[in-house]
């Protein structure tokens, strides 16, 4: 009879941990700039009103689902970039704003600040909403 409470009690953790993921996945929060000088590291790839900055990695399959969503919105959206960093080849970058899983989208206005960031698989109206979140209509 106790195996049988155990196995609730972990089925419903389980359960639990499953419903606090597909509530917090590709969900926009506002953060702090943690580097002021990040134009430096995107280069002159930055958008004029805001860049979708995509941290991905080669095998994450939802990768390819957001980079064809931000890659939509970009081309039409005027001022709006996408760009995509690869983890394994950029982990300093990753490091430096906290990546910890991919897909990773920072939402960094013109001046190279991050100003919102999505985390998971990003629907396009989780992506326009970031976007006027931080005062880009979408």
């Amino acid at each position: 009879m106790t195996g049988l409470w155990v196995l609730l009690a972990v089925v419903a953790l389980v359960a639990a941990f499953g419903v606090h993921r597909t509530l917090t996945d590709g969900r926009a929060r506002a953060v702090a700039a943690r580097d002021a000088t990040a134009p430096s590291h995107f280069g002159p790839h930055l958008g004029e009103r805001a860049t979708f900055v995509q941290f991905s990695s080669e095998f994450c399959a939802p990768c390819k689902s957001v980079r064809r969503v931000l890659g939509e919105i970009s081309g039409a959206e005027e001022g709006v970039a996408h760009l995509e960093v690869d983890v394994a080849e950029r982990l300093d970058l990753a490091d430096l704003y906290g990546i910890t899983r991919t897909p990773t989208v920072l939402v960094v206005d013109g001046g190279g600040r991050v100003l919102s960031r999505l985390v998971g698989a990003v629907r396009p109206a989780q992506a326009r909403e970031a976007l006027a979140s931080v005062g880009v209509p979408g």
